[in-house]
């Protein structure tokens, strides 16, 4: 029996997602459950599990094509045997084992080249190496992160501008050296490119003005060490300093809602809950996981989702559901080594915090000029829906809370 593989639903914030590489040729054995393809949203990297055991028929999509929800890209033999559709294949075991025996020596066979995993996929777009140059240690072949980060270029452009011709990654030629001055082209991945279009969507429609503000950072520290190992031996997670961060960002929140707050057309959206997108690096990009009513979660809830939420984007295991919505975001350019930034709000939000590296600084005390671990806060907002008074005062709640932790726990 014929079977169609058709493209998953997308939800309603994506329009159309890119092929990115098949692991399976036209006359490989697949069986049941196991990954046939990439395909590239805006958002998330989505892996397609093949709906039934059998035999590739026919490969409707290639690699790098654009698809929508539910349309055919490939069909399925449930059938047939992958020595009877295609004599080069050499499966001789039913379809529904087939696929572990083809998938041995894919990381040898030329026709298994250039598939890696979405990790490492990113890093050899950036070292300029194809992955059918690369020997793939994972399942069936396929090049991990680890291998890629291992991989060397090879010396000679020619070969490796060929490599990526032939490769099943959307990776661009290597342009002509010329002298000193050598340079490359390389298209926007689907995700960088969503980035650039709502990054510059912000700028254009939001009158956006960024207050600042320094936290002296000593007590949030002086808990973090007396409860430090008490607490991850409690709930199974390191406290960090994230925590803290959102739960003053919801106090502000709460005390002005209209930093929680939306433009649609001429209206403002007041919502009545607080969904928090946290910023963090994937190989992909920049990605913002969403922590849902926040104001509803404990400082270990918090922490245990902010390290779900590393370790999927690590992984490229983030889903569209988890990337949707938020009324307000966290950048944390603190973990790179930032001193003072002016973060862009992330549309249709209205404001967004930007938190930095914290360093001893020389401050002023009671007329003295002491050392404290110091923090600078910077807190970008569209001036349209909110006033310089709501932004300097939720800044300087969320200072008072990170400065005096026990208002967190007694709400003042």
């Amino acid at each position: 029996m014929i079977i169609d593989v058709k493209v998953p639903q997308l939800s309603e914030s994506v329009s159309e997602a890119t092929l990115v590489s098949w692991h399976k040729k036209e006359g490989e054995a697949v069986a049941r459950d196991e990954n046939l393809i990439d395909i590239e949203t805006d958002k998330v990297v989505l892996e397609l599990p093949a709906p039934d055991a059998g035999v590739i028929v026919k490969l409707i999509k290639g690699n790098g094509d654009t698809v929508v929800s539910g349309e055919v890209i490939a069909q399925i033999d449930t059938e047939a045997k992958a020595g009877a559709a295609a004599p080069a294949a050499k499966a001789e075991v039913p379809a529904a084992k087939a696929a572990p025996v083809a998938a041995a020596p894919a990381a040898s066979a030329p026709a298994a080249a250039g598939v890696a995993m979405p990790a490492a996929r990113k890093i050899l777009d950036e070292k300029g190496i194809a992955a059918g140059d690369v020997t793939g240690t994972g399942r069936g072949g396929r090049v991990t992160k680890e291998d890629a980060l291992g991989a060397q270029a090879k010396p000679a452009a020619g070969p490796v501008v060929a490599a990526a011709a032939k490769s099943a990654l959307p990776t661009p030629p290597v342009a002509v050296n010329l002298g000193d001055r050598p340079e490359q082209r390389v298209p926007m991945t689907r995700l960088r490119a969503r980035i650039a279009e709502r990054l510059l969507q912000s700028k254009n429609d939001n009158a956006i003005l960024t207050t600042f503000n320094e936290v002296n950072m000593a007590p949030v520290m002086s808990l973090r060490k007396q409860y430090g190992e008490k607490f991850e031996k409690e709930h199974g997670v390191r406290l960090g300093f994230m925590g803290f961060f959102v739960k003053a960002a919801v106090a502000a929140l709460k005390k002005y809602p209209i930093l929680n707050a939306s433009v649609d057309g001429n209206d403002i959206v007041y919502h009545g809950y607080i969904d928090i997108g946290i910023a963090v690096g994937s190989p992909r990009g920049l990605v913002v996981p969403i922590i849902r009513d926040a104001d509803q979660m404990s400082i270990a809830d918090i922490e245990k989702k902010i390290a779900e939420f590393g370790q999927k984007a690590k992984d490229g295991k983030l889903s569209i559901e988890e990337l949707s919505g938020g009324t307000f975001s966290i950048s944390n350019g603190g973990v790179f080594g930032s001193m003072l930034s002016t973060p862009i709000i992330n549309p249709p939000q209205s404001a967004i915090l930007g938190i930095h590296a914290t360093k001893d600084r020389a401050v002023v005390e009671n007329g003295q000029v002491v050392v404290r671990p110091i923090n600078y806060l910077a807190m970008s907002y569209d001036h349209r829906i909110i006033d310089g008074r709501e932004a300097v005062l939720g800044l300087v709640t969320m200072k008072e809370a990170l400065e005096d932790p026990a208002r967190l726990l007694l709400g003042v």
